[in-house]
């Protein structure tokens, strides 16, 4: 065989992605400033000039999830391996570790504990519905060698927020460790590592960041850093042993992998963008916005899967409506106006629509356009819609509530 046999068929020239507007469940859209520092000149992960970025990058994270943890760095990965990062570091074989799931990723997190070796203590919730704390109370109570309680903070399968406060102090009550996933939580919404007793989280750079997917930043306290340190068999994944990591993002830089360095670079200035507006003035925009959209909603006949007290702003979690297609509104939503909106997943699946509100995502003007483009497919496919009704009451919230 020569050379040209291996060739593709098909000739490939470059690829230049269309423009979409992201409402999915992530990843956002990505803010233009992240873009544009991403593809400045590359330096070596152990540049003096790089890891003096690295230092302004931790304490940024630090600000981000509340904590004053000197653990506290993006993994080189997206959330998933910021989830198997806490689970294997922290489980040795035999372990009972209390689980919560209401969705898919509560599922994904007894998976990890399985694949540690541990015992997984599932406390069981409807999807929908927030994790019950009294349910975890119960589950220790019952088991008092459990060494740690798991849960997702902000379900991103489900648009439901959890008590991390109530849980974090519950499982502080037990001598128990706590690992929260804040995936889609994390810049969207309240995190207060330090103020509720969490002591390992991780999240997503695509979601309320508005970074690209790719990197997971995570905070471990001190219990976690003493507990990895006295372990007495090693980790079972060489990539992930945070007492390895300490060595890169610690003080004494040596080689540990090939930081993926302009992604850093994006996500150093994606926190600049958030540390800029502020927290709470995120938090702000991000309940806003929602609030608007669900005025709009409200018109088309569309209502929502969690109750109120527990719904999260950035992603919305809504009812198809009897007789519509959902899938053919996703397609006709892509193919006509370039926008995405998110399928239901699990017992979700074909039920529901996902529209995220996430970092740069979060504008008056994609929750006008979703609302716009959703009432044209559905009144071409033969729903019968108020037409302009939508973005009326979209802008009559934002007329009656406007920005601080």
């Amino acid at each position: 065989m020569t050379i040209d046999s291996f060739r593709p068929e098909k000739k490939i020239t470059t690829f230049y992605p269309p423009q979409r507007t992201l409402l999915g469940p992530g990843p956002s859209d990505t803010h233009a400033r992240v873009l544009s520092a991403m593809a400045r000149p590359t330096l070596g992960h152990l540049d003096p000039v790089f890891t003096e970025m690295m230092e302004e990058l931790k304490g940024l994270l630090r600000y981000v999830f509340q904590t004053t943890n000197l653990l506290t760095f993006p993994v080189s990965g997206p959330g998933s391996v910021g989830m198997e990062m806490c689970f294997v570091n922290m489980i040795v074989p035999g372990d009972k570790v209390v689980v919560c799931r209401n969705g898919v990723f509560g599922g994904r997190m007894i998976e990890n504990v399985e694949r540690c070796g541990g015992i997984p203590l599932v406390v069981e919730d409807k999807w929908g519905d927030p994790v019950d704390p009294q349910k975890v109370e119960d589950i220790l109570k019952k088991n008092p060698d459990a060494k740690i309680v798991a849960f997702v903070h902000a379900e991103t399968s489900t648009g439901v927020q959890s008590d991390a406060k109530t849980i974090g102090q519950i499982a502080r009550k037990y001598d128990c460790l706590t690992i929260m996933d804040t995936v889609t939580s994390l810049g969207g919404t309240p995190v207060y590592m330090d103020g509720w007793d969490i002591d390992a989280i991780y999240s997503g750079s695509q979601k309320c960041l508005s970074c690209p997917p790719g990197l997971s930043p995570v905070s471990f306290s001190e219990r976690v850093v003493d507990l990895v340190r006295n372990r007495t068999e090693k980790v079972h994944s060489w990539f992930m042993d945070i007492s390895l990591l300490l060595g890169y993002w610690g003080s004494s830089r040596t080689y540990h992998h090939t930081a993926p360095t302009n992604s850093l670079y994006g996500l150093h200035e994606s926190l600049i963008i958030l540390y800029e507006e502020g927290l709470e003035h995120s938090w702000t925009r991000h309940r806003r916005n929602h609030e608007a959209l669900k005025a709009g909603l409200k018109t088309l006949g569309i209502g929502y899967v969690v109750d109120e007290a527990y719904r999260l702003p950035q992603l919305n979690s809504v009812h198809v409506p009897t007789g519509v297609d959902e899938k053919e509104v996703r397609r006709r939503l892509l193919a006509d106006y370039n926008l995405e909106i998110g399928a239901g997943l699990g017992d979700f699946a074909g039920k529901i629509w996902r529209i995220g509100l996430m970092g740069n995502s979060s504008k008056l003007e994609n929750v006008i356009f979703c609302l716009d483009a959703l009432e044209h497919v559905l009144a071409d496919l033969g729903t019968k819609v108020d037409k302009g009704a939508a973005s009326s009451a979209a802008h009559q919230y934002y007329a009656n509530n406007p920005a601080v």
